[in-house]
């Protein structure tokens, strides 16, 4: 067996645990039955949402897509080594929803496609785990929570500090008071992230097709600096890294606020020491204000060197969250923990670390068809995804945004709503009646 098999099955179960794992359900059946997975977007995220559905009880991977078929054909050898049955092939996600025998699709593509290929899967009767952030605008993303709802589907958000029973414990201690009335969060995404430097167009390597790539994105020369991974760091196909790692942070300080949409939102920032081909700033300070509730959400991105602010020790990312109250402060951060410091001498209060199984948790609610068994129900991810959507929206008008939470549009504003909105190319259209 080849090393990098070895290696996903280990990551996988391990073995012949794998074997047992994967023999297993149709949407809304017994546990008794199997749930197929389609899985869309095989290259990083992907694989991990392979292994993650294979340690998931009577759940099975039946399907696979991906528009490069170096690596759709490289993930179909690895599974061959655990499957009793080879999974199908696809390069476009349009032909594997048609496939009757798969109940849900789950998508790890770029940010660009994850709401269409949201509302596409709930238009073809099945249930999506949609990657974060579950959109790459605010326009589509509300089309996507419309979609679940119009045809009862069961769609999962990818934030998974969601089902961290440590996190789900601080918010009930957030609600319960133990820091007092909380008016402030702020999340940081503190994450290094090297220059990616110049890189000039070129043609499109052998075997992708470049056109399903680009879906809803504008036609342009296939570039490196634009394709894997990097893709994150360009507005058409990204959304920065407050969308990318700095997501999870926002989801988890709007959670721990217990607010919704703001309605007034500002943002400023840059792409500072390095010159290269990102368009993203890599340095960006946002503020959210909550009139109503009196209570306000800040994030920051940083690239590059920088100090540690919530103490997570051991590591040279800062990711997590600050929660500010009267009575005193909890921290939350990437390692599944939170603890809570009280009082003006800062006396040490309840803390708790654990993991989390998010994909669990999608299958559970796919088998009992109750939306409210999900822990980032597309709603919520919507909510928190927006938020990105509006701190990108500032940074480029160079201005605050005045921001309607029930149109979910900005006040007067054409050129900030042209972007919340976004452009589509045909035939890639996020439809406006889904």
């Amino acid at each position: 067996m080849s090393e990098n098999r070895r290696s996903f099955l280990k990551n996988a179960a391990g073995g012949a645990a794998a074997l047992n794992i994967l023999i297993q359900t149709k949407a809304g059946a017994s546990a008794n039955e199997t749930v197929h997975i389609g899985v869309v977007g095989l290259r990083g995220r992907g694989a991990d949402h392979i292994r993650e559905f294979a340690k998931c009880t009577n759940t099975q991977v039946i399907a696979i897509c991906d528009v490069d078929e170096n690596i759709l054909n490289e993930r179909a050898e690895e599974l061959k080594e655990f499957l009793a049955q080879p999974v199908k092939k696809y390069t476009d996600i349009r032909e594997m929803l048609q496939n009757d025998e798969i109940d849900a699709v789950s998508i790890a593509t770029p940010n660009h496609w994850h709401a269409l290929m949201g509302i596409w899967a709930c238009q073809h009767g099945k249930d999506a785990y949609v990657e974060k952030p579950c959109s790459h605008n605010i326009h589509e993303g509300r089309q996507l929570v419309k979609a679940a709802r119009k045809y009862n589907r069961i769609v999962q958000q990818g934030t998974q500090g969601r089902s961290v029973s440590a996190f789900r414990e601080a918010v009930e201690l957030l609600r319960d008071g133990v820091i007092g009335d909380v008016y402030y969060a702020k999340g940081l995404c503190y994450k290094w992230r090297d220059t990616i430097g110049h890189k000039p167009d070129g043609d499109v390597p052998p075997g992708v097709h470049y056109n399903l790539w680009l879906g809803p994105a504008d036609k342009r020369p296939f570039n490196p600096n634009r394709f894997h991974y990097n893709w994150h760091w360009n507005y058409e196909y990204g959304n920065g890294d407050i969308g990318n790692q700095g997501v999870h942070e926002m989801d988890i300080a709007r959670w721990g606020l217990g607010v919704g949409l703001p309605k007034l939102a500002s943002a400023i920032g840059g792409h500072f020491m390095f010159d290269d081909d990102q368009n993203t700033p890599n340095t960006l300070v946002s503020t959210f204000k909550y009139p109503d509730e009196n209570k306000m959400l800040v994030f920051e991105v940083r690239h590059w060197i920088t100090n540690d602010e919530i103490n997570v020790g051991g590591t040279d990312n800062v990711i997590g969250d600050l929660f500010l109250g009267s009575k005193g402060y909890m921290i939350t951060d990437n390692y599944g923990r939170y603890r809570v410091f009280l009082g003006r001498d800062r006396k040490e209060g309840p803390s708790r670390e654990s993991g989390e199984n998010h994909f669990q948790n999608f299958i559970d609610a796919v088998r009992s068809r109750k939306k409210e068994d999900l822990h980032a129900e597309i709603l919520e991810g919507h909510l928190s995804a927006s938020l990105c959507h509006l701190a990108n929206a500032s940074y480029l008008v160079e201005r605050t945004l005045q921001f309607d939470p029930t149109t979910e549009r900005c006040v007067n504003d054409d050129e900030a709503n042209e972007i919340l909105h976004g452009k589509y190319r045909r035939p890639f259209d996020v439809p406006d009646e889904v």
